[in-house]
């Protein structure tokens, strides 16, 4: 097969294994060390430059669609809790990474990152020069890609990225909704501001006394991140939770004061 034209191969030469693959649509492909899922997914390629927070990213529902980029060298070290995620389940398309820790060192951690990955069928490419390609997306923009942590070749992966549909027109409301409504922080254990107490047993306190919730709202989940029912349980608010697809009387079942409509935050 004729090799498609364009196409610029970098190879990492510290990495012992390259089964992982990123492609982007204009022919620039990495090559890297493959992590999480054994599968291959398309999706936009963006960056980001947060030196912490990669489990808030992964379970952000405006990444949906889209392969991350982190510029910061190493990620997956405090591994993955189940408190601090930001929605019901990871929504990234595929996840690249300069270094993955090989170690998870936190007491908080319930799960490393790339076991985490693979749990919800998503490929990772460690060992990228991902500010080299943070610098290609800033001046060319955000682009088709293809991620892959399976045998396939550098030509197929940019023929995936390019044939891939993008992410115009494509309603992804209905896929980052909750699939129920949900009542939530009833026992006021997720919304409460905490500190480490330095104890042999690393056990958590709650610092943040909540007020009462005692003004109940409907907030419909376009993408809600659970930072902001963090912040209206914190105010005061008795948040229930209702599907994108929540029908005005099902809203209105739950008698509430007011009704909050969560914004959409990637582009149409």
């Amino acid at each position: 097969m004729a090799r498609l034209s364009g196409v610029r191969t970098v190879k990492n030469e510290m990495a012992t294994e390259l089964n992982g693959v990123v492609a982007l649509e204009d022919g620039t492909v990495y090559r890297g060390a493959g992590f999480g899922a054994a599968a291959t997914a398309c999706g936009e390629a963006v960056f980001n430059t947060s030196m912490t927070g990669y489990q808030e990213i992964l379970t952000d529902p405006s990444y949906k669609g889209q392969i991350v980029a982190m510029t910061y060298p190493e990620i997956g070290n405090y591994g993955i809790n189940s408190t601090d995620v930001e929605s019901w389940r990871p929504h990234v398309t595929g996840f690249v990474v300069r270094e993955l820790s090989g170690v998870t060192s936190n007491w908080r951690s319930e799960i490393s990152l790339a076991d985490y990955l693979a749990k919800h069928d998503i490929p990772g490419v460690a060992g990228i020069d991902t500010r080299a390609l943070t610098k290609i997306l800033r001046v060319k923009g955000a682009m088709k890609s293809c991620v892959s942590t399976e045998d396939i070749s550098d030509d197929e992966a940019v023929k995936r990225a390019r044939d891939w549909r993008g992410i115009v027109g494509v309603d992804y409301v209905k896929e980052v909704t909750h699939p129920k409504a949900f009542a939530w922080d009833p026992e006021d254990k997720l919304s409460q501001g905490w500190r480490v107490v330095r104890k042999p047993d690393g056990q958590m306190q709650y610092t943040t006394e909540l007020p009462d919730a005692d003004i109940p709202i409907v907030a419909f989940d376009y993408g809600i991140k659970y930072n902001i029912l963090r912040k209206l349980r914190q105010r005061g608010f008795r948040v229930q939770v209702v599907p994108a697809t929540a029908t005005a009387k099902e809203v209105l079942s739950y008698k509430p004061a007011g009704v909050f409509l969560s914004k959409r935050s990637w582009r149409p």
